[in-house]
């Protein structure tokens, strides 16, 4: 199986993802409570896609405890720049609004080389 890309927008109560196959097919994805028990049953629905990054929009801000942890646990992780995903969402949708009919932006922005590894190997 490929490497799927895990690409997340947290929040501060909440975190949503969208996992995307190599092709740009959505494969999976949910809305998870950033608590310990929401961490929980994000990683274990994770696990599903042994060869997977994670592509996470603002790790130097309100995405660093999330990625502290994902990092933590052994997880390839990769920082988005919020400034990158806006872009991205611009010219994918003439705007930079986040709505859930655009969420995959974070997702291909996550596979853009400009996104900065922020543990080796990824």
């Amino acid at each position: 199986m490929s490497t799927v890309v895990i690409g997340m927008d947290p929040h501060k109560r909440s975190a949503t993802v969208e996992v995307m196959a190599g092709d740009e097919a959505v494969v999976g994805g949910g809305r998870y409570a950033t608590d310990a028990a929401g961490y929980r049953s994000m990683l274990a629905g994770a696990k599903r896609w042994p060869e997977r990054v994670w592509a996470i929009e603002g790790c130097q801000g309100i995405g660093r405890h999330i990625a502290s942890r994902l990092l933590a646990d052994g997880e390839r992780v990769v920082d988005v720049p919020p400034k990158l995903s806006a872009r991205v969402r611009v010219f994918a949708t003439g705007q930079g609004r986040k709505t859930g009919r655009h969420r995959r932006t974070l997702d291909r922005a996550g596979r853009c080389p400009h996104g900065r590894a922020t543990a080796s190997g990824g």
